[in-house]
């Protein structure tokens, strides 16, 4: 593909070079999928008011994310089996996001490990924790984040139990890819992945296996996973986890506004309206329509940023004029990174940044900080 111009041709290289399985987990949502469409779809129906002979000159996009400097109000999202896309997958879209100027978020089940990314960058970055039962490995967990300096915590409290994900459960989902018929036929017509793989040794959960008890490879990783969820889940936990970290902390999957309240309560400095995109509890609100409430219930109290559905420029600033200071692209610098590595996950950071700065110009503005509802055409949102 010699001209790359937005997000879908970005999805369509993706789907040609990286293996089904894995393209597959990126690219899919829980049962019918009616909420992973939903997230995107949704914003089709929110229309944008043209401005003209308005003074364009000396745009910005620059904005902040929790007290943090930005070159536009998006970051990174956590996103699980990264490395599958692309060998050091986690690594490449670090560097990236640190060489555009935006927040990229680490998640526990990465492949790359936290001092991997640590390593390799210099600017700090943001982790992603899942609560587990095991409290000496989240202890040591966190731990683990403040000596790379992370300088945010991002926890992730809607998968105390995992959705449905027929793809996944069809494909035999497995990290390394297990060496079925099926999986080498599809590998064979795959070429740049496996080399990529054969030339790294991360292929497996970096941040657990060897440092969780009882993990020390693939086989036992799978066991515990199953069992290390936390059922028992509580605000009592976000408190604990708060006074551990000691930083700033950030809460994913806010789809309710009285759970969006009791963020506020909790004394985190940002909440994530995120249905972990469309991936969980299939039937549930877009992100991007739940978004209004939420803003309405918690005020100027708390950041609120979202996630879910955006695949461009335009979904970003139509979230912002809803009440989002900031918000997360996950499948878009994913199909960059299977696409074409760092330069994919550049090239994604690139072609949102264009888009959000056109249209925040055909509405009338120069400075991404003055959007808000009054570039929206009424009743379209």
């Amino acid at each position: 593909m010699s001209i790359i111009t937005n997000i879908e041709d970005l999805r369509r290289l993706a789907k040609k070079r990286v293996p089904r399985m894995f393209y597959d987990y990126a690219d899919a949502g829980s049962w019918t999928e009616s909420t992973y469409r939903a997230n995107h779809a949704d914003f089709a129906g929110i229309k944008f008011r043209q401005r003209v002979a308005v003074n364009l000159e000396n745009r910005s996009v620059a904005s902040t994310m929790i007290g943090q400097d930005v070159a536009m109000p998006v970051a990174l999202a956590p996103t699980g089996l990264t490395g599958m896309q692309h060998a050091d997958g986690e690594i490449l879209a670090a560097k990236a996001a640190e060489k555009f100027g935006v927040p990229f978020t680490l998640s526990t089940m990465s492949i790359c490990s936290i001092e991997d990314i640590a390593a390799n960058t210099s600017k700090p970055f943001w982790f992603q924790l899942y609560v587990m039962k095991d409290r000496d490995f989240i202890n040591r967990l966190i731990d683990r984040a403040k000596a790379a300096r992370c300088s945010a915590l991002v926890l992730t409290l809607d998968l105390q139990v995992l959705g449905q994900r027929h793809k996944d459960l069809r494909n035999g989902l497995s990290a390394p890819p297990k060496l079925t018929i099926a999986n080498l036929i599809n590998l064979a017509t795959k070429p740049r992945w496996c080399l990529g793989m054969l030339g790294t040794k991360r292929r497996t959960f970096g941040n657990i296996v060897g440092h969780a008890t009882s993990v020390s490879d693939m086989s036992s990783l799978s066991s515990w996973t199953s069992q290390q969820f936390d059922l028992g889940l509580s605000w009592k936990d976000v408190e604990w986890i708060k006074q551990r970290w000691g930083g700033k902390l950030i809460i994913k999957g806010i789809m309710d506004a009285e759970d969006a309240r009791l963020c506020v309560e909790s004394g985190a400095d940002a909440l994530i309206v995120s249905n972990h995109g469309g991936r969980q509890l299939d039937g549930a609100e877009s992100s991007i329509r739940a978004l209004p409430g939420i803003v309405d219930a918690v005020g100027k109290q708390i950041e609120v940023h979202m996630d879910g559905g955006i695949r461009s420029g335009q979904d970003v600033i139509k979230a912002l004029a809803l009440g989002a200071q900031g918000v997360y692209i996950g499948r878009p610098f994913l199909y960059g990174l299977g696409a074409m590595g760092e330069e994919g996950v550049s090239k994604c950071l690139q072609i949102i940044r264009n888009e959000l700065d056109l249209t925040m110009a055909f509405c009338g503005l120069r400075d991404v900080r003055q959007v808000d509802k009054n570039i929206l055409l009424p009743g379209t949102f």
